[in-house]
């Protein structure tokens, strides 16, 4: 039997996915952290970008605001989201989250449990076009 260990994984050590819009860094994960249970990151969102619509099959997603304002759609309904505020998601329900306001937005999020393969665990429902990183100019 494998024993599992206490890790510390600084944020800077994850590189940003911006693939779906925003900066997520999934910083505590199976691969960082021999976590077996769930994965928990970071999403940076600046204003005026968002994180495109999807939903996870095996996952309920817990979510807290730390910094800025936000809104989600759950289903298809917003929902405004501020500093200090949570969000559980369960599965199935399609979410999209957007920086309402103009500042940086940052929210802690969690899933669990794993899906039984990554590539199975999240799947959009929307392509979406990553903003350039702030003070670039296209």
């Amino acid at each position: 039997m494998t024993e599992q260990r206490p890790c510390i994984v600084d944020l800077d050590q994850i590189p940003p996915n911006r693939r779906r819009g925003g900066d997520l860094r999934a910083v505590l994960t199976p691969t960082t952290a021999g976590a077996t249970s769930g994965f928990m990151g970071l999403a940076i969102v600046e204003p005026g970008d968002r994180i495109g619509e999807h939903y996870h099959p095996y996952s309920e997603e817990f979510v807290y605001v730390v910094r800025g304002e936000l809104e989600v759609d759950l289903d298809g309904e917003p929902h405004p989201l501020k500093v200090d505020q949570g969000l559980m998601i369960p599965a199935y329900v399609r979410h999209r989250f957007r920086n309402v306001g103009d500042t940086e937005a940052r929210l802690v999020f969690h899933l669990g449990p794993l899906a039984p393969r990554p590539e199975l665990g999240h799947v959009d429902t929307e392509e979406t076009v990553p903003a350039e990183p702030s003070g670039v100019v296209s």
